[in-house]
């Protein structure tokens, strides 16, 4: 690979990471306070600050979930943005955002390994030290063969369908390999080496600078061999952070406990303030919502901000107001539309879609725009490095629909007098539930009728809306899905859910299958110029939105709640919500 195609991919990192953070607004606070209750509270203080600011060990974090864990806690599979944050507490990456509100929060820091990946061969090897005596739950030290065998796990997709896609297809893995449950005896240091026990080595089939991008995903939390137990793992994921698990009772409740082998020698970026974790799931929302105001929960686990019942009363109330947040996200609300649904395999019959729905409708389902988030035309939010203000498909002067452009295409699709499918959400998620039926309510007009299928988040990437077949016979023509991105970039953004090649059942793209934006991918990441190579990310944007495949909803806010009792409170941007790793507990 030639020096040039590296020094291209070589800004990838430092310029998207940058060109995030300028966006965020407000720097960082020093949060070793030694108690004290800091700064009187007051809207957004989480935003740029650290409210209620103290060092002080003990109590339990309470946090409440409606409806069960959307992914799993599985290092290897989970994707959930929450699931990230909180995943901190057990287990350590090779390298993590840290944990520091304002712009501080895109940084990447070295957690596991001693220093950010070190590059060679032109960018297509990275190394990585590996921290010593930091040890697992049972005591055994952590080593580079732990991270190895993580790493090779997460790529087996029949056992992890719902994990990032990104080390499977960079990895210089052995043709055939099939992972370490399947393929155990195949040697993988093509791909992966390990020449010591505190050394690991990535070896990649083509230059990528942002690789300590990956080495940030939960995929590079060490695995003991030994200890795997594949699918079932999720039940006790052997620590290597400063909690273990106690009590994983699915649907139910989850608790972490401290691990007596942490040790903060070992560790710069966790403080371990609390006793311990605990999630309540399964719970009403509103619910939730109204144990978070009264102080029996510190916070809702998902971080997507209060639902519409609370809402009204958290602005209205000035002392609520005072405890609020109120960040933008690097989040998109959309809906997809599949294709495999017919008439849907039209490209007229999924513009009229674009053309009848309500714009409104599907802001008004997320809080309006101060707590919900502005109008999207775009996939890409004005976040993301890269974005450009386009409109393909207007609808109307007031964004309420164009009802004479969505029966032109009906007619052009073959469908003049409209046709029936279905749309499915996540039940436990009443905005949600409210998009589905502002699509209902504005589709109607044009004469194409929605059938609603509330659909358990459990399952809804595994088993529903995630699964093709399933998909397919129960005319799932439409999908309310929500997508932030994995890393803050266009690439970050766009990838794994626009690439074709990360297809598979489960996994986040189903519906966006045009080999054109494959090699437009490609063709970004070894782009030199800072500006071309956004604006590349733009062109891939527009080209999978003139196939009508992804309805844009939301550009996506939240407003949070601050919690009562807890200590070290801020919004950690890199996940656009509360930073569940930083905060402690009010005895």
């Amino acid at each position: 690979m030639t020096r040039k195609r590296w020094r291209a991919l070589a800004v990838l990192g430092t310029v998207a990471a940058l060109g995030l953070s300028a966006c965020g607004g407000g720097g960082s606070s020093n949060n070793s306070n030694n108690g004290g209750s800091g700064a009187p509270e007051k809207f957004n203080a989480a935003l740029s600050a650290v409210a209620n600011p103290s060092d002080k060990k003990g109590g339990i974090v309470k946090l409440g979930q409606s409806g069960d864990w959307a992914d799993t806690v599985d290092p290897g599979e989970t994707y959930y943005g929450y699931s990230w944050d909180f995943l901190r507490t057990y287990a350590r990456t090779l390298v993590m955002f840290k944990s520091a509100p304002g712009k501080a929060g895109l940084e990447l820091t070295p957690d596991l390994a001693e220093n950010l990946g070190k590059p060679s061969n032109g960018g297509k090897t990275w190394t990585y030290k590996i921290r010593k005596g930091v040890k697992f739950e049972d005591g055994t030290e952590v080593h580079a063969q732990d991270v190895k065998y993580a790493v090779l796990r997460s790529t087996d997709k029949d056992v992890f369908p719902r994990g990032p896609a990104y080390f499977d297809a960079m990895l210089n893995l052995p043709a055939g390999y099939k992972g370490p449950y399947k393929t155990p005896k195949v040697n993988t240091d093509s791909a992966i080496s390990t020449p010591d026990n505190y050394t690991v080595v990535f070896h990649l089939k083509a230059p990528f600078a942002g690789f300590d991008y990956l080495a940030q995903l939960p995929q590079t939390a060490p695995v003991p061999q030994k200890k795997d137990t594949g699918a079932k793992y999720k039940q006790h994921v052997v620590s290597s952070g400063p909690y273990m698990w106690d009590k994983y009772e699915a649907g139910k409740l989850y608790t972490l406990k401290r691990n007596k082998y942490w040790d903060q020698k070992t560790d710069p970026n966790r403080k371990a303030l609390p006793d311990g974790y605990s999630v309540q799931l399964n719970m009403n929302p509103d619910d939730v919502d109204n144990q978070v105001i009264a102080g029996d929960l510190d916070a809702d686990v998902q971080g997507t901000g209060v639902q519409p019942a609370a809402l009204s009363r958290v602005l209205t109330d000035p002392k609520l107001k005072a405890r609020a947040d109120n960040p933008n996200l690097a989040r998109l609300w959309y809906t997809d539309i599949m294709p495999t649904v017919k008439p849907f395999d039209n490209i007229e019959c999924r513009k009229a879609v674009f053309y009848g729905m309500d714009r409104t409708g599907y802001q008004t389902a997320y809080g309006g725009p101060f707590a919900g988030g502005d109008l999207a035309t775009t996939i890409l939010p004005p976040l993301i490095p890269g974005y450009q203000k386009f409109d393909l498909f207007p609808a109307g002067k007031d964004s309420k629909g164009d009802p004479t452009a969505a029966k032109d295409a009906l007619k052009k699709c073959g469908k003049p007098n409209g046709f029936s499918t279905s749309i499915g959400y996540r039940a436990e998620r009443p905005k949600e539930k409210a998009t589905a039926e502002a699509f209902q309510q504005a589709l109607d007009k044009v004469g194409i009728k929605l059938t609603i299928k509330p659909l358990p988040e459990g399952t809804y990437t595994s088993e529903t809306c995630g699964l093709p077949s399933y998909v397919v016979k129960n005319d799932l023509g439409l999908c309310v899905y929500g997508w932030g991105a994995d890393w803050p970039d266009g690439y970050g953004f766009l990838s794994q859910i626009v690439d074709s090649r990360t297809m598979r059942p489960g996994a986040s793209n189903l519906n966006v299958k045009i080999p054109q934006v494959d090699k437009m991918l490609d063709q970004a990441t070894t782009e030199l110029d800072n500006g071309k190579r956004n604006e590349m990310w733009g062109a891939i944007d527009k080209r999978v939105m003139q196939e009508a495949l992804i309805y844009p909803g939301v550009y996506a806010k939240s407003l949070l709640l601050r919690p009562k009792n807890a200590t070290n409170v801020f919004v950690n941007e890199s996940f656009g919500m509360y930073d569940y790793l930083a905060m402690g507990a009010k005895k």
